[in-house]
C-alpha cells in the first residue's frame, strides 16, 4: 500500500489532499517554503502522486513547524499540518531527528514528564531555593510560598524543564504575580513539566501516555484548572490530547494569559504604565502559534494585547503585520528547535525577525518559551538590535516587584526602572 493510500484511509474529510487545486497560497505564506527544496504545495503534489521515497527522505517534514498558517489561509481548508504529522509517523525510526526522539523517550521515563530527567528532590530543592530568594525581598513577599502537591488547589501550574534547570530565578516574577492576585495554586511533584515532544514525533502512544500521566497528577490533587504558563506547545498537546484520546478528566486547560487579563480587570493586579510615560519604550508581541492559531484563536491574542497595553501604555505598543491568527510562526515550534537543522531553522525565522524589526519596537514580548528561545537566537545570529522578554517580566515590572536578579532579558534602558523601592539580593 502506498503512503497516500495509508493516509487517505485514516484522514477525515477535512484532510482530503485531493481537494487541492495547487493555488499556492499555502506556499506563499509559509516561511518554510524553499527549505530542502520543498514547500507545502510541492509536498501535497508529491504525496498525491505517490512519490513516497522522496517524501520519506526529505527532512522538510521536520523543518515544518506544523504552525497551521497554511491551513488558516487555504481556501479548501486542507489540513496540511495533519498530513505532515501523519508522514512523520511513517518516517523511518533511525532517520528521525535525534533531539526530538531523545526528549520524547526521556519525558516518558519520568513521572514529572520532564525532558531533563529532573529528580523529584532536585525539583523541590530548586523551588525552595528560589522561594527563599523571593522571601528576602521582604514586605508582602516575605511569606510567599510555591507549594508542591497542595491538594484542593484551584490551579495546577506547569513549568518548562529548561527554566528549572538553567534559569530558575525567572520563575520568581511569576510567583509574585500569582501571590498578588491571591491565586490558589500548586505545582505537582508529578506531571509538572510543560513539554510533550512525543506529539512532535507523531508517536501517538507516547503522546497519550504523557497526557494520561499529567491527568492523573492533576486529578489526584483535585485541582480544577491545569494552568499553562508561558508555553504554547504543551497547552495544545494536553488540550488536544484529552480530546483525541478521549481521556476522562474533570479539570479545564487554561492559559495564564487569560487569567492575567481577568485579574487586571478585577483589580487583583494593580498594573501601571506610568513608568513608561517619559521613557516611551516601544513593545511588540509574538503570537504563539500553538496557543493562538491552533487553540484559542483571536480571543487569546486580544487578551494578550489588553494585558500588554495596560502594562506598557497603549501608545507604546506596536503590532506586527500580519498578526493574531494570521501571524507568522517564529520557526522554533513543531520540535524544530530540538533538531540539528539549525541553519534552516534560522533561515525560516528570518521572516519573523524582519517582521519584528519592521515595527521599530525595542522589545518583543514572547509568551511562549520556544518562541522566546528562537527569537533570542535569531536576534543574536543576525546581530539585531532587539530584546525579547517573557510576558511575566514586563508584568512584574509594571507592578513594581521585579528585582535586580530577575532582569536578565531587559536592556540597559530598563535595567534600573523601579528598582529604588525594591530590596534586592
Amino acid at each position: 500500500m502506498s503512503l497516500k493510500d495509508k493516509i487517505m484511509a485514516i484522514l477525515p474529510e477535512s484532510g482530503n489532499l485531493n481537494a487541492c487545486f495547487t493555488c499556492g497560497i499555502c506556499a506563499s505564506g509559509c516561511p518554510a517554503s524553499g527549505l530542502a527544496d520543498m514547500d507545502p504545495r510541492k509536498f501535497i503534489r508529491l504525496l498525491s502522486l505517490g512519490i513516497d521515497e522522496h517524501i520519506l527522505s526529505n527532512n522538510w517534514v521536520w523543518m515544518c513547524t506544523t504552525c497551521n498558517r497554511c491551513l488558516h489561509v487555504c481556501p479548501m481548508k486542507i489540513d496540511i499540518p495533519q498530513l505532515v504529522f501523519l508522514v512523520r509517523s511513517y518516517w523511518p525510526e533511525n532517520k528521525r531527528p535525534g533531539g526530538i526522539v531523545d526528549y520524547c523517550r526521556q519525558s516518558g521515563d519520568q513521572d514529572s514528564c520532564s525532558v531533563q530527567k529532573i529528580p523529584k528532590e532536585r525539583f523541590e530543592s530548586t523551588i525552595q531555593k528560589i522561594v527563599k530568594h523571593v522571601n528576602k525581598s521582604g514586605g508582602e513577599f516575605a511569606k510567599l510560598d510555591a507549594p508542591i502537591d497542595k491538594k484542593g488547589a484551584v490551579f495546577f501550574l506547569n513549568q518548562i524543564s529548561d527554566m528549572v534547570i538553567h534559569e530558575p530565578i525567572e520563575m520568581g516574577p511569576l510567583w509574585k504575580i500569582l501571590h498578588l492576585a491571591k491565586a490558589n495554586w500548586t505545582y505537582g511533584s508529578k506531571g509538572w513539566a510543560a513539554e510533550n515532544y512525543c506529539m512532535f514525533l507523531a508517536d501517538e502512544t507516547a503522546w497519550e501516555n504523557l497526557v494520561i500521566k499529567k491527568t492523573m497528577a492533576i486529578e489526584d490533587l483535585e485541582c480544577k484548572v491545569l494552568l499553562n504558563t508561558e508555553c504554547g506547545h504543551d497547552f495544545f498537546a494536553v488540550k488536544k490530547g484529552l480530546e483525541k484520546f478521549n481521556i476522562p478528566h474533570r479539570f479545564e486547560v487554561k492559559s495564564i494569559i487569560e487569567y492575567y487579563a481577568q485579574w487586571i480587570r478585577e483589580g487583583r493586579l494593580n498594573v501601571n504604565s506610568d513608568w513608561n510615560l517619559d521613557l516611551k519604550i516601544k513593545f511588540t508581541v509574538q503570537d504563539p502559534c500553538q496557543l493562538v492559531r491552533k487553540s484559542y484563536g483571536d480571543f487569546i491574542a486580544e487578551e494578550l494585547r489588553f494585558v500588554i497595553k495596560e502594562v506598557v501604555g497603549e501608545e507604546n505598543f506596536i503590532d506586527m503585520s500580519p498578526n493574531c491568527s494570521n501571524n507568522y510562526c517564529c520557526g522554533g515550534g513543531g520540535g524544530a528547535i530540538r533538531t540539528d537543522f539549525n541553519e534552516e531553522r534560522l533561515s525560516y525565522g528570518k521572516v519573523k525577525l524582519d517582521q519584528i524589526l519592521e515595527t521599530g519596537a525595542a522589545y518583543c514580548i514572547t509568551p511562549c518559551n520556544n518562541c522566546h528561545s528562537q527569537i533570542l537566537e535569531l536576534s543574536q545570529y543576525y546581530h539585531a538590535d532587539l530584546n525579547t522578554i517573557h510576558l511575566w517580566t514586563v508584568l512584574a515590572l509594571s507592578l513594581g516587584v521585579l528585582d535586580k536578579a530577575e532582569r536578565k532579558y531587559l536592556g540597559s534602558d530598563l535595567a534600573m526602572v523601579g528598582l529604588q523601592n525594591i530590596k534586592s539580593e
